[in-house]
């Protein structure tokens, strides 16, 4: 089975997408903060798969709906100040979707860690890649579908 082939049968209740280094230099949407071509790789991604909801994972602001205006910051995944597993679930827990399945992650390691310690079942169609250009390549090919 191809590797995103399994994502075809079924409606995806949430998928969370990473935050990107690129970004506007300005307070904006989280939709339209982050600039880089991974992000928007992802976003087209999560589009066509036509989930309930997306949202975001911020490094500094854990989980962002696309609506939600934040302000530009330059915080990575894994900086002492990013984000922690424990802010994460409180907020899937005050925005009551803590419980959704199926929910899927795209993103690399670090941002796929920090979501499954909310989501330990999250469907994660890039691992097992062997970088960036086989990430962006099955990006693609989901954003086809």
């Amino acid at each position: 089975m191809p590797p995103n082939e399994h994502l075809d049968h079924f409606a995806a209740e949430l998928i969370v997408i990473p935050c990107g280094a690129r970004k506007l230099d300005v307070r904006a949407r989280a939709a339209d903060m982050y600039t880089g071509s991974y992000h928007r790789a992802c976003r087209r991604a999560a589009e066509a798969l036509r989930p309930d909801r997306v949202l975001i994972l911020s490094a500094r602001y854990g989980l962002l709906g696309l609506d939600d205006e934040i302000d530009p910051y330059d915080t990575p995944h894994g900086a002492a100040d990013a984000v922690s597993a424990a802010v994460l679930r409180e907020q899937a827990a005050r925005r009551g979707i803590e419980r959704l399945d199926p929910v899927v992650v795209l993103g690399g390691a670090r941002h796929v860690a920090l979501a499954k310690a909310v989501w330990p079942h999250a469907l994660t169609p890039l691992s097992g890649t062997r970088g960036m250009g086989e990430q962006v390549a099955r990006l693609a090919a989901m954003a086809r579908r």
